[in-house]
């Protein structure tokens, strides 16, 4: 790392670290004090791109708590579509943590570890099932697999990340978007003698 140590103060930082993408849940404060969650889509030791519902503007001071990877903060980059970019402020010693927290996060699901992925997915008989939303509406979805801790789903919207839902009977929250979808974790774990006619039920 003593290469990152010396361009870390380097002003064009998407240039001097390769971006891991990444699927991270978290939350972030602008300067106004407002919290939104978000999602982290790319993350390098000197920025990261971010899904996020309150945008900001370009220059703002940004504060993330990350999961797996704790607090980093710096000020907004550029907007992208549905979120923006923002710089890491972090000293050599705190980049070098977040290019070991990264390097591992992404070993994880190219592995496949078992802190990726604590059960094994099946495709399930029946992939027809309704999907509650916050506010009481029901849709039909198709859930693409499945897992006693949560499941992959294709429906015709997209619930917002981190809102409670039920497949089925599963109560279950929002955790990341998909290419074709999203992912839910149930909220509690599932039986495999019950869990697809758990969400199939009607």
């Amino acid at each position: 790392m003593a290469l990152a140590q010396k361009i870390s103060n380097l002003p064009v930082e998407r240039r001097r670290f390769q971006r891991v993408r990444v699927h991270l849940l978290g939350r972030y404060m602008l300067p106004d004090r407002r919290e939104f969650p978000c999602q982290v889509i790319n993350m390098s030791p000197g920025g990261l791109a971010m899904l996020a519902p309150g945008i900001g503007h370009v220059g703002d001071r940004v504060i993330v708590y990350l999961d797996h990877i704790g607090r980093v903060e710096g000020r907004i980059t550029r907007i992208i579509d549905s979120g923006f970019a923002m710089n890491i402020s972090a000293t050599p010693r705190k980049r070098d943590k977040l290019a070991s927290q990264l390097t591992w996060l992404a070993n994880r699901d190219i592995l496949n570890l078992p802190e990726d992925r604590r059960h094994d997915r099946i495709m399930p008989r029946n992939p027809i099932a309704i999907l509650t939303l916050e506010d009481g509406t029901r849709m039909t979805c198709r859930i693409i697999d499945l897992s006693m801790s949560g499941a992959a789903v294709s429906a015709e919207k997209t619930p917002p990340l981190q809102s409670r839902v039920a497949l089925g009977k599963v109560l279950s929250r929002v955790v990341r978007n998909l290419e074709e979808g999203f992912a839910l974790e149930f909220i509690h774990e599932q039986h495999p003698d019950t869990l697809e006619d758990d969400v199939t039920a009607r």
